[in-house]
Parts: C-alpha cells; structure tokens; sequence
C-alpha cells in the first residue's frame, strides 16, 4: 500500500490533494469515499492507512498574491455553494471539494468553473496552488483509475487534484476564459420559449368583473377662471399610473431559486453586457459576479439570459437560456469563470448585445439590457467629455430608440467608480431609451442590479401612447412638457401625442402641458382638453384602449370670487421641472469649467422652489428637490471633486427625473439619494430582498435603503 502511495504522489507532485478511500478492495469503497469526499477534500495531502513516511499534512497557506474581500465582505454562509447557491450536505450524492483557502464547493460546480479557465477562489479571489479536475477513468493511470469515485452519478469518472505550474511567467499568458469560448457567427441558437398558461394580472384579486388598467387623472392649474380674463400658459397636469401586477415576490431570504415572481408579468429577454478589463480585477469583479449570482438567481423560468464579457474585444460567453435550474447553475459557472484583463471597449460589448437579440429565433416581450462599466471606452470614444464627440457610434443603429425597425431595447447603463466615462454611459441610455446609475461605493452594486430587476420583471404595460386633444375652438397647446419621452404636435397644435413605452407594475407617470385660455363669456364652465389613452397588455399582448378618457374642465365666474387656490399636484410638477431645468443648466456651466456659475443656478433654483405654495404646505417631493440641488451643489465645490463624482452624480439624476425611473445614486448611504422616489413597489421588494438575501449583508455595506427611507411619491385622493 505504502508503495502504491509513493508513486501516486510522484505522479501528481507532493503537494497535490487526493481523497484516498479506505481500502481498494472493499466492496463498499464507493459509497465510502463518498462519505469521505462529502466531508471536504483536505487542502493537503492525505496520508493512507499503514504508510510510514512520516509525510504529515501541513496547513496551507494561501497565496499572498491572492485578492481578499474585506473581512466585511460577502461570503458564502456555511454548507452553501457559492457558484451554485444550493446547499452542501453529505450524503445527497454530491461531491464537496474544500479548497485551500478553507471554502467549499460542489466538486461539479467548481471542476465547470476550472475547466473554464479559472484558478481563483469564487469568494476571496485567493489564487489557488492547486485545482480539481475530472477526467475520465480511461485516461487516467492504472494505479490512480477509480481512485476518487465518489457517487453513482460520477461513475465511470476520476477525482483529482492537479498542482498549478509556478506564476512566475504566467502574468503575461494569463487570458480571460471568454476568450476560449467558441463563439458562433450567427446567435440562432437562443434556448425556445415554452408555452405556459399566463395568468393575466389585471383581474381584480376580489371582483374578477372589475379589470384593472392604466389609470389617468387630470389636474388643472386652477380650477376657475374668470369670464373677463385670459390666464397664459395655462397649466394642466397628466397623471397615469399602472396597474399592479397582481403579486409580489418573496423576500424571506431563503429562496431556493424560484421565481420571485409569478406568471402573471411578462417575461423577459435580459442581455447583460459586462466590464472585465484589468480595472475590474480584484474586488470589483469578485462583487460583480456576486451581483450577478443574484440578477441569476431571480430570473424566472421563462426568463432568458445571455452574458456578454468585454475588455479589449467581446465574448458572449452564455447563450441566450431560460432560467430554469440548470440554466441557472450553468449560468452561474459561466459568470464565475471570467478574469480581468485588457482594455475597454464598450462599443464592442453593446454590438454583441444587440447581436443576441437581432439573431435570436424566439421573443419574449420585454427585452432589455444592462451594461456596467468602470473605464472609458479606449477603442471607439478617444475624447474628452463634451468636446463634440458623437455618442451616437457607441450604440448599435438597431438598438437606437425611434429607429423605425420596431424593437425597442433599452440599455440600463451602469457607471461604476469615479473613473467610468459617465458622459458615455449616460449617452448610450439615453440614445437607446434606458436609465443611467452611478455606482460611487462597489459593494453597493447588488443593490442597484436588484433595483433594475425588479423593474424588469414587473413590466404590465407596453407601448403606452397617451392623446392629449383641445376642446374649445380657441385653444392651441403651447407646449408639453414630457422629459426624454418623444412627443408631437399636430393639427395646429390642437393635438398632441405622448409616446410613455413600458410602465412597471404601479409606476406612475406626470406630463405638463400648457394652453393659452381666451376670454370667453359665452359659458359659465369651459372644456379645455380630453386626454386618451392606448396601450399594448403585455400578458395577452392585446391593443387596450381607455374606456373613459378623461376631460379638463374650469369654472368661467362672472367675477373671481376670492383668491383661487393654486393646485398642489401641478405646483409640485412644476418644482420638479424647474429643478431639472436647473440641474440641466448648471451641468453645461460646469463642463465648461465655470462651477460658480453652475453653483448659483442651483442655489437660485433651491431658492426659488422654497418660496413654492408646495414647499410651504410641507411637500415632501419639494423638500427632496431642495436636499438634492444641495448636494449637487457640494459635489461641484472644486474641478476634482466634480470630475470624480459631481458630474456623475448630476447625470444620473437627470436620468431619473428625465424618465420619471428610479436609478442608483452615489453611494446611495444618506437621504441625498433622492431618485428614488421613482421606486415601485416591486423595485422595493427586489431591492430588500437583495439586502435581506441568504448571504446576508456585510456590517458595514452601503445599501440602496427601499423607498421608506425616501421621499415617496404623493398619494393623489
């Protein structure tokens, strides 16, 4: 035995790792080692029963090159896969491999992750000196053959550990593994879509007769008018709100990989498009793998996901899969098998992104993407920040919005750290119709992936068009105000359309329109408008129509009786555009490197909105605004402090305000994070459930506090 032992370690290295079972020739061996093997493999090597060479297992000690996360740091808790996230227990017919650095894996999950190119530890980032791998019995040596069977779904396979050559030369080899993936020319081979019986989401849980749609309110700016008099710019405020999507996830942290959510949304086509330059390596990376572990394990079944891996060039290293539980767990495999390295080039990552989606066979109906990025794009974009570059060559014509070719894909861009180009992040949301987040802190990354999600899959209403129309003959639309959304004037500007595109489940929508009233003596009440609504039902993928449109009417007294009462609604609205006018107007200031002038236009405009009816009722949108041109106007304090955040920080803000969506901010740790006020209650959900997961957060991580530490939206009676 002893010399069987010898030569064994002659043949993989006196360091290597091998679980011995008890002896060769008992009949219960197997079921022995798999016993043995589920206890964790030892990080040293093992001595057997009668060998006499005085070999002890030493304590390894891992590489001092390896890359740690804080001792604060996500880990895995104890019997759970950090790959895979199921739990680890012996006897379930599962091999359990221990690595040097202490933490333990399914020895399938973590053999896929090292045939994939990757030699470091999922959850410190510790460069391993050794790796397992699984061969088949008919490759290995007589004396090794069957030596490390573990269970019966690993028949006819062997278990070993094999010793890493020195690094010393390998900096200049090491490759990403996307780099090894064949890649096909044409993406054809998504995974089809299973016919499932859809639930439709808008019944009402108790009164199956009452269906619940987009709802409309309108609001004028006063609500009369006196006969003798003409009143300019007359406001009236839209307001729509979805519906909900009839339920919510389960956020009690011990999911098991289903579904947060029901079939009662629509699915989607989820393409995320990441950053794996060399600036990523370490801890960045090993948080964006855990973010993604969690994008992964809330997708639904009929979800589908592709990852795209960029640096230098790009790879789809996952095709487009249902999330089902194994296209979950390979999911997973593929995203832990990435490395840093290269430069950055974003250009190449969203072709490929859009590649996935103009190849695809099958559809679902919503479709989106998520692109993170820590640099500047070194290949297509070689300017500076508003020094005329066009943006425009970064993204995809398929993808651009209003391009005619009727797909409708938005790029939910993530800006990450204080050296990402947030001009070109938020230019590529913009041009494609998604939103802008600024990542300041990494570990806040979950959260903000979490918070796209959750709007994601909440999506209940698709290609809403809202119809604004004058009833009186005398009244003309002097203009609408509807932020990125794209609107037209028709008919004289007697008519105006207003294209919203997807509302998540309960998000809401507000548009300023304005109209010159006339001096009208004829009546004593005055139609203005009537505003109609039309949407596609993204579950029956049906045309709804309104079925009451909703009419603007005001009082036309003889004489005004009293002082009237300004709305509270439009005085409200009309803060939160005058403080993106401002934000809007104080960036152009500060990128031509005038930042006093851009701090007073914002001190004006906080001023200005304190003198507001809402401010003084209290308003707590109002009050948000004000704390937010506060804190815009700190992060503009000097050059450097603007170039590092500011300007990210005032980007990422007219993103939200402009598509009336949540996105991420800052570090997102104090009240200043103001955008959320856009949350829906699903983004919530998702967001809490992100904090509250299995992993549990870290003592001391920042989080994206759910939408009760915010100003939340106002409630209209």
């Amino acid at each position: 035995m002893g010399s069987k032992w010898r030569k064994l370690k002659l043949v993989l290295g006196l360091d290597s790792c091998v679980h011995i079972p008890r002896a060769f020739d008992d009949s219960s061996s197997s079921s022995s080692a798999a016993a043995r093997f589920s206890g964790g493999i030892s990080p040293a090597v093992v001595s057997p029963p009668g060998d006499t060479s005085g070999y002890r297992p030493s304590t390894p000690t891992p590489s001092s090159s390896g890359l740690r996360l804080p001792k604060s740091g996500p880990k895995s808790p104890k019997g759970t896969c950090a790959i895979c996230l199921y739990t680890m227990k012996p006897g379930q017919g599962h091999a359990i491999f221990t690595a040097e650095c202490s933490h333990s894996f399914h020895f399938h999950c973590i053999t896929s992750n090292v045939k994939h190119g990757n030699q470091i530890c999922p959850v410190c980032r510790a460069k391993w000196k050794e790796v397992p791998f699984q061969s088949p019995a008919s490759n290995i040596p007589h004396d090794m053959a069957r030596i490390n069977q573990v269970s019966p779904r690993d028949e006819g396979w062997t278990t070993v550990i094999r010793r890493l050559p020195s690094p010393q030369g390998e900096a200049g080899r090491q490759i990403s593994s996307l780099y090894h993936v064949t890649e096909p020319a044409v993406f054809d081979d998504d995974e089809a879509l299973d016919q499932q019986t859809i639930i439709s989401p808008h019944k009402n849980e108790t009164d199956h007769n009452v269906v619940n749609t987009v709802e409309i309110k309108t609001y004028p700016e006063v609500s009369a008018v006196p006969k003798s008099a003409a009143h300019d710019a007359f406001a009236v405020l839209i307001h729509l709100k979805a519906p909900h999507s009839g339920t919510k996830p389960d956020i009690d942290g011990n999911s098991t990989g289903s579904s947060p959510v029901e079939n009662s949304r629509a699915s989607v086509d989820l393409v995320t498009v990441l950053d794996v330059s060399g600036s990523m390596a370490g801890t960045k990376l090993a948080l964006l793998k855990r973010a993604m572990g969690f994008v992964i394990q809330n997708l639904g079944p009929s979800d589908r996901l592709s990852v795209i891996a960029f640096s230098s060039t790009a790879r789809r290293i996952f095709p487009l899969r249902q999330m089902t539980d194994t296209g979950r767990q390979q999911a997973l495999q593929a995203v832990n098998s990435l490395v840093s390295n290269g430069g950055t080039n974003i250009a190449e990552g969203l072709r490929k992104g859009a590649k996935v989606f103009a190849d695809r066979r099958w559809k679902n109906s919503v479709c989106s993407i998520i692109l993170l990025s820590d640099g500047q794009d070194t290949y297509t974009v070689n300017s500076r920040p508003n020094s005329g570059t066009d943006y425009q060559s970064l993204v995809p014509n398929s993808i651009h919005r209003n391009n005619g070719m009727g797909m409708q894909i938005p790029v939910h861009a993530f800006g990450f750290g204080s050296d990402h180009d947030a001009t070109s992040m938020h230019s590529i949301s913009e041009i494609s119709g998604g939103t802008f987040s600024f990542i300041e802190a990494e570990d806040v990354i979950q959260d903000a992936f979490a918070q796209c999600i959750g709007g994601l899959l909440s999506v209940v209403v698709q290609e809403l068009q809202v119809e604004v129309e004058c009833v009186h003959p005398h009244l003309q639309l002097s203009s609408v105000k509807a932020g990125s959304y794209q609107t037209s004037l028709v008919a004289n500007a007697r008519l105006a359309t207003i294209n919203v595109g997807d509302l998540y489940a309960e998000e809401e929508r507000d548009f300023l329109v304005t109209v010159n009233v006339p001096v009208d003596k004829s009546s004593d009440e005055m139609s203005l408008l009537i505003v109609r609504g039309l949407y596609r039902d993204s579950i029956t993928k049906e045309m709804v129509a309104l079925e009451e449109a909703s009419e603007v009417k005001i009082q036309r007294p003889d004489v005004r009786n009293g002082e009237l009462v300004v709305s509270i609604e439009v005085d409200r609205q009309r803060n939160r555009l005058r403080a993106a006018e401002a934000m809007s107007e104080a960036r152009v200031a500060a990128e031509r490197g005038d930042l006093s002038t851009a701090v007073s236009v914002l001190d004006t405009c906080h001023k200005a909105l304190s003198e507001t009816v809402s401010a003084q009722a209290g308003d707590r949108l109002c009050v948000s605004l004000s704390a937010e041109l506060k804190e815009m106007q700190e992060r503009m304090a000097n050059q450097r402090i603007y170039e590092q955040s500011g300007r990210a920080y005032v980007l990422s803000g007219l993103s939200s305000h402009s598509w009336q969506r949540a996105t991420a901010r800052g570090d997102s740790t104090d009240s200043s994070s103001l955008v959320q006020s856009y949350q829906t209650p699903s983004m919530v959900d998702m967001v809490t459930r992100s904090q509250t997961m299995v992993f549990g957060a870290p003592q001391n991580k920042r989080v994206l506090r759910p939408a009760k530490s915010f100003p939340e939206r106002q409630r209209r009676q």
